[in-house]
């Protein structure tokens, strides 16, 4: 019986004595005199061996017909063939890894095994090391699988009740009725509802992106579409904007662009909403496009506070920072996150330009589109 973990050499021959005389030069395996082919198919089942010495003389069946099936066996993926002896021509055409005559040493036939074990042995520590990195995957997809069911839960269970206070806040704080204080807390938690509208989707998204569900719609997007998505997005931030300076500016007659416009839109919202966060009351937020290099430029700028030196290379990963802000509220990155996503699936990119105390400018830029992007392209440009 082999010890366990101990690799298993198989001398397959009449003669048990070949197998006797190998053990001793062996000593680092379990070497088993095996009698004939059958037990051969029986033995190799129960106990797979390292390295397998084929002898040519052995009676009964051929070894060369059952090798075949026996290098179709997973557990024998790993397994080396030497055959041995006179006219191996068939074991050789069966597949054998290697040829050694009869008349060699017995110390020379252990060297011949000992490389062949020790290729064996690598490749069942790599299989092992493999199945490990499987399991760990397997278990990685597993948690990827809960945490995207999760999100995906946990945000459409928020985002129904959050659209409905949000709408009733709205109802309120357009009422006549209610008083000039009450009317500025009813502000404040329209903001505070619709910024947690805004975490809750953007967490969506960036599961969505990650995991590659999330199909853009792109169209040509030309100068007047520019400015008109712009706007949506400055009222998507909510009245918080009212207390700064916006300023836009999209030059006439661009080239048209290739991008999805709500997508576009979200994008726009939420670095708008990132320079809101990091400006006081009167701030100057300036937003800009413009066409360079084949390629589309969108600026966002603000003259707020500034991104620490430390905090920007991490800025665009999800949960990876958390910034105070002037305002007290901690910024969970996501909203970055999904803009450095939805940039990269539209294939352009997105940087970041800061320094303390002297205001932020994120930039993205979109590729132009092209004739062979839409059928309609040559019509709109004749």
């Amino acid at each position: 019986m082999p010890i366990p973990h101990v690799p298993v050499v198989f001398v397959v021959s009449p003669d048990s004595t070949r197998a006797e005389r190998l053990a001793p030069l062996l000593q680092e395996a379990a070497v088993l005199a095996i009698a004939d082919a059958e037990t051969l198919l029986r033995e190799a089942h129960v106990h797979p061996p390292a390295v397998v010495l084929l002898h040519a003389d052995t009676p009964g069946v051929p070894l060369a017909e059952v090798l075949p099936f026996l290098r179709q066996r997973a557990e024998l993926a790993g397994t080396y063939w030497l055959a041995v002896g006179r006219d191996l021509e068939p074991l050789l055409a069966a597949g054998v890894d290697a040829l050694m005559g009869d008349e060699m040493p017995v110390g020379t036939l252990a060297l011949q095994v000992r490389t062949l074990l020790a290729r064996a042995v690598q490749h069942r520590d790599l299989e092992s090391r493999l199945q490990g990195l499987q399991r760990r995957l397997e278990d990685w997809e597993h948690e990827e699988r809960v945490r995207d069911q999760l999100v995906h839960m946990l945000v459409h269970d928020l985002k129904n009740p959050i659209t409905a206070v949000l709408g009733l806040l709205e109802v309120v704080e357009d009422d006549d009725r209610v008083p000039d204080d009450a009317r500025e807390l009813v502000k404040v938690a329209r903001d505070e509802t619709g910024h947690l509208l805004h975490l809750t989707v953007n967490m969506l998204d960036v599961r969505k992106i990650q995991a590659g569900k999330m199909r853009l719609r792109p169209e040509l997007v030309f100068s007047p579409m520019f400015e008109e998505i712009i706007e949506q997005a400055r009222g998507d931030v909510g009245s918080g904007l009212r207390d700064r300076h916006v300023s836009v500016t999209v030059l006439p007659d661009l080239s048209p662009t290739r991008a999805d416009p709500d997508i576009l839109r979200r994008i726009l919202a939420n670095l708008i909403s990132n320079a809101m966060k990091h400006t006081v009351t009167g701030g100057l937020i300036e937003v800009r496009v413009w066409q360079r290099d084949e390629e589309t430029y969108v600026t966002v700028r603000d003259d707020g506070e500034g991104i620490p030196a430390e905090d920007l290379p991490n800025l665009f990963a999800a949960f990876e920072q958390s910034r105070l802000t002037l305002h007290g509220r901690f910024d969970t990155g996501m909203g970055l996150a999904f803009c450095k996503l939805a940039v990269e699936q539209h294939g352009g990119h997105i940087w970041v330009q800061s320094e303390r105390g002297r205001g932020s400018t994120f930039t993205f830029t979109l590729p132009l589109a092209h004739d062979n992007d839409d059928d309609d392209f040559a019509e709109l440009l004749s």
